[in-house]
């Protein structure tokens, strides 16, 4: 009995899947810290993508974004079949780096996940700025920076950075 049932539930969950019309995506990019967007929405940052956690989505074709403020853009185009994982697997390719002087960015979320974009570019995850150790190296200057959480307002600041200071937007 135990194996009719175990036989039904293995050929019944992938029919499941498929009649949802979801699949899910999985990735395996280096650097880790790279956010990833999809059709243009923030899902998190691509270590949190690995083989372990995936996230489902509709069937059908899909644009995924690979962005880290010290690397190219990565941009394709991804399939998703239902009831299947595709992993996406890229190595970005490092840009030149900013030179001094420099002034430190922190950010201060509830989620430490949000979504950080400095003049609408996406810079990374709050938590990585989050602490006395950490921050956002960024030449002096006035920047438009904005914190985005999963869930909730948007914090939006006008921050004007300077040499060997430090600001904090929370």
């Amino acid at each position: 009995m135990r194996i009719i049932l175990s036989l039904i539930i293995a050929f019944c969950l992938p029919l499941s899947a498929q009649s949802s019309g979801n699949g899910s995506l999985a990735a395996k990019v280096n650097p880790g810290r790279a956010g990833v967007f999809v059709d243009g929405k923030y899902f998190g940052p691509a270590a949190n993508f690995r083989v372990a956690r995936t996230y489902s989505l509709p069937a059908g074709e899909h644009e995924v974004r690979l962005v880290d403020p010290r690397y190219q853009e990565f941009v394709t185009k991804v399939n998703i079949e239902a009831g299947k994982k595709l992993t996406l697997r890229q190595n970005l390719t490092p840009v030149a780096l900013a030179k001094p002087p420099f002034g430190r960015l922190r950010t201060v979320s509830a989620d430490k996940f949000a979504a950080v974009y400095v003049n609408e570019k996406y810079c990374g995850h709050a938590d990585e700025f989050s602490n006395f150790a950490q921050g956002l190296l960024l030449n002096p200057g006035e920047y438009d920076v904005k914190i985005v959480p999963a869930a909730g307002t948007p914090v939006v600041a006008k921050v004007k950075i300077e040499a060997d200071k430090v600001s904090i937007v929370r």
